[in-house]
């Protein structure tokens, strides 16, 4: 059969990624992943692999085969693999592993090409828009920033000592970054150059978006200008939006029955998709705030979610 213009993937606690038809809510391929669970799905950005953070290695999938095997897998981490994703043209990877590493991989060579420590288990990793810094947070509430040109640690906050950062995002054009913590607080600052070529961070607004975790926050993406919004996906089974000129509540998105894990915009921002621990993953207009689809397949947990709908591979 041919490969959807939409790509949506998901997976589950049952050991299963499924790949979904977004427009029907048909589940077309399903690859078994009996290693681990997977915690964190990523399609490439010529949409060719997926890549599949588990316990403790990084498989890649190809998207257009329907062989069950991954193509590659990435195995030197040494715990959960928290964070994956791809530099924008796809040349390497990075993750972020509970083992308290970050790593970059070249996806046309074996092996970890390097590793940065930091000392405590990492549950988010992004990469800046710039495409030379790394910014990663991990379970003791530390922020690091790491310049891969100086390949070096350019950058330490904590935002709220002791708590978890579970989920970091930058904005498109590098203007803003915002963590999410354990206590349901987004730290938001306004990233600024300095003289050198170091980010900073200007604290711009702490926004309290839930009363339990936040797993998720997430910028709109670049065609949703000039509105820009925040998704925080939280354990109290909601998913709110917020208008990031003076972070006023837009939008809650309710529905799920249990935590809301994980979410992605479509690439004009009118769609969200997001999954949750009650095995579905939805599909949400961003106009009205309702659900307009429900993947339903999982027998577990769904926790983690991949969209590729653009019409052309992005570059930089």
């Amino acid at each position: 059969m041919t490969q959807p213009s939409v790509i949506l993937a998901t997976a589950s606690y049952d050991h299963t990624i499924r790949f979904w038809d977004a427009k029907s809510g048909r589940c077309y391929r399903t690859i078994q992943y009996p290693d681990s669970q997977v915690n964190r799905l990523e399609i490439t950005p010529d949409k060719r692999y997926l890549a599949a953070a588990g316990n403790p290695h990084i498989k890649l999938f190809d998207v257009n085969s329907n062989s069950p095997h991954p193509v590659m897998s990435y195995d030197s981490h040494t715990a959960n693999v928290m964070a994956v994703g791809f530099q924008c043209d796809g040349n390497w990877m990075y993750s972020g592993s509970e083992d308290g590493t970050v790593k970059i991989w070249d996806l046309r060579a074996p092996g970890c090409q390097r590793e940065y420590e930091s000392r405590a288990a990492v549950n988010t990793v992004v990469l800046h828009p710039n495409q030379t810094e790394l910014i990663s947070g991990d379970q003791n509430g530390n922020i690091r920033v790491w310049d891969l040109t100086a390949n070096s640690c350019s950058c330490e906050l904590v935002p709220e000592v002791d708590t978890a950062v579970r989920s970091l995002t930058v904005m498109w054009d590098g203007s803003l970054v915002v963590a999410a913590n354990n206590h349901g607080t987004c730290y938001v600052w306004r990233l600024l150059r300095g003289n050198q070529t170091m980010t900073n961070f200007e604290p711009l607004h702490k926004l309290q978006a839930h009363n339990k975790y936040i797993l998720k926050c997430l910028l709109s993406p670049e065609f949703c200008d000039p509105h820009r919004y925040l998704a925080t996906a939280s354990a109290d089974h909601t998913v709110k939006i917020w208008n990031v000129d003076g972070f006023t509540l837009e939008k809650t998105l309710t529905g799920h029955q249990r935590w809301v894990w994980d979410c992605v915009f479509s690439v004009d921002g009118a769609y969200l998709i997001t999954a949750s621990s009650d095995m579905t993953a939805r599909l949400w207009s961003m106009a009205s705030g309702e659900a307009i689809r429900v993947y339903q397949g999982h027998h577990k947990a769904t926790v983690c979610c991949a969209l590729h709908d653009g019409a052309e591979p992005s570059s930089c």
